[in-house]
């Protein structure tokens, strides 16, 4: 199977992930970690119903693998996400020691990964991680408006 399908199919996963914290009222965005083609563990955005601004699907997802490797570093592993990271959420993927980001949709309001900035070259990070956007873009941009379209 190629970069491009299995990229695609994590991303699907992602997906799933994004229509369940929809489903909880909040913004869909999901996230899964692969490491070797196998799934570490999926997560969505929680910060509603947690009370918790930093519960973004991103910092979800690093709590539980950290408990699933037992182990605060990643190495080795790649994180597939629908929207493009945050400061935050990136800041501790770099913590985290995570190899690769990909994501969906683009975020021209708060993405660092090259939309609204690209920290992902920022020489004030002692770990690189590589980034690609734009899998699954329609798809994942389409969930995020629809869900955006619904509250107004």
């Amino acid at each position: 199977m190629s970069n491009k399908s299995l990229d695609s199919q994590w991303m699907e996963l992602a997906l799933k992930q994004a229509l369940l914290a929809e489903q909880k009222g909040e913004v869909p965005v999901g996230a899964v970690l692969v490491k070797n083609n196998k799934l570490i563990a999926k997560a969505h955005n929680q910060p509603i119903l947690n009370n918790d601004p930093t519960a973004h699907a991103e910092i979800q997802l690093l709590r539980k693998s950290g408990k699933i490797l037992n182990n605060y570093r990643m190495p080795d592993t790649t994180l597939y996400v629908t929207l493009e990271p945050c400061t935050m959420c990136l800041g501790a993927m770099v913590h985290a020691r995570i190899e690769k980001v990909v994501f969906g949709a683009y975020d021209e309001k708060t993405g660092v990964c090259g939309s609204c900035q690209d920290l992902s070259e920022s020489k004030c990070f002692n770990h690189s991680i590589e980034i690609q956007g734009g899998v699954l873009f329609r798809e994942c941009k389409h969930l995020l408006q629809q869900f955006f379209k619904s509250r107004r």
